[in-house]
């Protein structure tokens, strides 16, 4: 049966598809998910970085979520109370698992990565895909002050709660004429993720005229 999800605005669209791009990361990626014969989990994953998000964000009752979604009511109840730890544990030790078990694990394991990755997500951590492709997208722009930038910064935990965590990294790039570390010192603070880091040096560009 086909699920028809009612339209979104589209913050939530963006933070639901950002919660499941990063539970994909925490499970292994999708070449682990075809080793373990698993790539059917992907719907349990949607369904649960939306129900994570609804209720976390909209503060959406269990009846909400479930008429929203188009499933049991039940279902959005195991997902909500998915235990995090014990979903990596069985994510970590996979390998254990007889095949019977693995297909009971859709539902309850998939709301416990969801809430990691929804965890993850609001402390600044991105999907690494998305990290993939804003750097690529400042490639094929010609914007190489930004690709420069984004491979220095590689690896660095976001939000950045401060110039400092990024002055040592940047030392050397120039940015339209002006020294990185001088730009990141101007920049207001905290700093979210890579994109908005990057948006925020364009502001400050523009400030200073030299756009």
């Amino acid at each position: 049966m086909v699920v028809e999800i009612q339209p979104l605005e589209k913050d939530l669209e963006h933070l639901v598809t950002r919660v499941f791009l990063k539970a994909i990361d925490i499970i292994g990626g999708l070449q682990k998910l075809a080793e373990y014969r698993t790539l059917t989990w992907l719907p349990s994953l949607a369904r649960a970085a939306f129900v994570i998000v609804l209720r976390e964000e909209y503060l959406k009752t269990e009846d909400e979520i479930a008429e929203f979604l188009g499933i049991s009511k039940n279902t959005v109840r195991q997902i909500l109370r998915a235990d995090p730890q014990m979903a990596l544990y069985k994510i970590q030790h996979m390998e254990e698992l007889t095949p019977e078990e693995r297909k009971q694990l859709k539902v309850h394991t998939a709301g416990g990565i969801a809430k990691i990755a929804y965890k993850l997500i609001k402390e600044g951590e991105e999907p690494k895909i998305f990290e993939y492709y804003c750097t690529l997208t400042t490639e094929a722009l010609e914007v190489p002050w930004a690709y420069l930038l984004l491979k220095r910064i590689k690896g660095t935990h976001f939000p950045i709660k401060s110039p400092e965590e990024l002055i040592e990294k940047v030392k050397g790039i120039v940015i339209k004429g002006i020294p990185a570390e001088e730009v990141v010192k101007n920049l207001d603070y905290p700093i979210k993720n890579p994109a908005e880091l990057l948006h925020k040096i364009k502001l400050y560009l523009k400030m200073k005229g030299v756009e």
